[in-house]
């Protein structure tokens, strides 16, 4: 267009999502067009520019002289970053942006003494820091727990160990070894062994009261991820008592943004994390999954002060994993590195741990599987592999893959893993689109790219194509060959799942994984229609 005059209709405000772009001769004649809009618009709102701030500072002084507006944002979406804080750290959130006094409004943001006054805000793009937290202690090598073991007597004074593992692990010996090396430093120990494989409120209050009454300064969780999942939310419950569940369990994207603040942990108790499987990665992330056992969801809480403060690493305690339990945790630290380095959240750092991760576990994944305590070096590279996916994802987050494996193993009580591995096909393709109906908001994800990420892991897994779809394609071919390997199933009916059962509860099921905590990370946002259509697929072997 080129009239700004109020006879074209596209000149004046509009609710709703309308783009309308005006031709201008030069610099001159888009500055007095842009005037002449917010002049006939309403005074004081907000403006946006897209420059060099660097090379073209007397363009940007131009337009911040010109513009009677209270919010001038220089290189961030107006639609957005007018709010504040997500474009740029240091503008103040507010909701309340309307005309200010220039339009006869009293505020253009948060209320203060400085809205009686015309003062202009010029925010340039400035993203907030990014992050890389794990563990103040990872150890790794196999036969290494008596030795990690040894520094809560020798170097923090412990005397009260609590553990927290599961009737399987603790009737087949795998505490043994733990309260050995506790017997020979002289910390007194008690167990709670009453986690069930989707550990539950119950399960959580029932251990807390254990440690309140047993009053230990070191917890050692020993299991996969229920175990330590549960041994998590006791801590909680054990440090602070009166906090609620429902408040920690809050949904956000930015975990450093939270309405709510997680309590500080670690003033009674050191948490010691030992992974028994390779695969959930819950010794290195601030992650628990707890199910209401009133209602059957599950509910995925995140915030680093639920971090292990030492994670022990030992493939001893992993070389006798049966075969299922090794395909699945496998497969699960495989959708853990693909969704982390396709996250809105990924960096440089989780990267690096998300494609080495990968490379290890494609490698050595089928001989761990086959021949378990016969190939102890498979069986290490799989702990490794599985605890640095899991530092990926525990600061690059998650997605909708397994937003939607939570609720399918929650409602039809399939494995972990297994759920992931039959959505991990459908969640590639659709992340895939390079025109998403809607894309993922984080600063620092600016535009769909995601097809390019994958041919990225492709490249660095040595699949082959001339495209970035064949690479795509490849790299789906090698994710279902290493599935048919390990005895995964192609689709979720192959599980016995009946169809009349899935499709009655798949309503549900789909609104539920929309309003998962990790859909929020995924570079593609879902709508709920997308996430029951590759329910579906992935239910009857169909791709989109």
């Amino acid at each position: 267009m080129d009239s700004v005059e109020l006879s074209e209709a596209f000149a004046h405000e509009k609710l709703s999502p309308v783009l309308a772009m005006y031709r201008a001769n030069n610099f001159e004649d888009t500055l007095n067009k842009a005037d002449r809009l917010v002049a006939d618009g309403g005074y004081g709102h907000t403006s946006a520019i897209y420059l060099d701030p660097i090379t073209q500072q007397e363009k940007l002084a131009a337009f911040e002289n010109r513009m009677k507006t209270c919010r001038i944002l220089v290189n961030t979406p107006s639609a957005q970053g007018g709010i504040g804080d997500l474009y740029n750290f240091k503008l103040a959130p507010s909701l309340t942006l309307g005309c200010g006094s220039w339009g006869g409004n009293s505020v253009s943001e948060n209320v203060g003494v400085k809205h009686l006054l015309n003062i202009k805000t010029v925010a340039e793009r400035r993203e907030n820091m990014l992050w890389l937290r794990a563990p103040e202690k990872v150890y790794i090598k196999k036969g290494c727990l008596p030795v990690a073991l040894s520094e809560l007597k020798d170097v923090m004074g412990k005397k009260k160990a609590f553990i927290v593992t599961d009737a399987f692990l603790y009737s087949n010996g795998y505490t043994k070894a733990v309260e050995k090396k506790l017997d020979e430093m002289g910390i007194q120990h008690t167990c709670f062994y009453d986690v069930a494989p989707d550990p539950s409120l119950a399960c959580a209050k029932a251990g807390a009261a254990q440690m309140a009454s047993f009053q230990p300064d070191v917890i050692i969780a020993i299991g996969g991820g229920s175990a330590m999942d549960a041994a998590k939310i006791m801590w909680v419950m054990y440090e602070h008592p009166d906090a609620d569940f429902m408040d920690m369990a809050m949904r956000f994207v930015d975990i450093r943004k939270r309405v709510y603040t997680f309590p500080k942990m670690g003033e009674k108790a050191y948490f010691v994390a030992v992974p028994t499987t390779a695969g959930t990665g819950s010794e290195v992330t601030p992650f628990a999954v707890i199910t209401d056992e009133q209602t059957g969801v599950k509910y995925p809480l995140a915030d680093y002060e639920l971090m292990p403060n030492m994670a022990i690493v030992d493939a001893d305690m992993m070389m006798n994993a049966p075969k299922g339990l090794t395909a699945a945790s496998g497969i699960d630290a495989v959708t853990h590195a693909l969704e982390a380095y396709a996250s809105m959240l990924a960096t440089d750092y989780t990267d690096s741990l998300a494609l080495r991760s990968l490379k290890m576990i494609f490698e050595y994944l089928p001989h761990a599987y086959e021949n378990g305590p016969q190939n102890p070096v498979a069986r290490e590279k799989m702990a490794n592999a599985a605890t640095m996916a899991g530092m990926a994802f525990a600061n690059a987050f998650l997605g909708v893959c397994h937003s939607m494996a939570h609720k399918l193993g929650a409602f039809h009580h399939l494995p972990h893993g297994v759920a992931n591995a039959l959505m991990i096909e459908e969640v590639l393709r659709f992340n895939a689109a390079e025109a998403p109906v809607k894309m993922g908001t984080f600063s620092q994800y600016d535009h769909p790219h995601t097809l390019a990420r994958y041919a990225e892991v492709a490249d660095y897994l040595g699949v082959k194509g001339a495209t970035d779809t064949e690479k795509l394609e490849g790299l789906i071919a090698l994710i279902n060959g290493l599935k048919k390997k390990i005895g995964i199933k192609d689709t979720i009916r192959d599980y016995g799942i009946d169809e009349a059962d899935f499709l009655a509860r798949l309503d549900d099921m789909t609104e539920q994984a929309f309003d998962d905590q990790c859909t929020g990370a995924n570079p593609r946002y879902p709508l709920m229609s997308e996430i029951k259509k590759m329910y579906l697929n992935a239910y009857y072997g169909k791709n989109a």
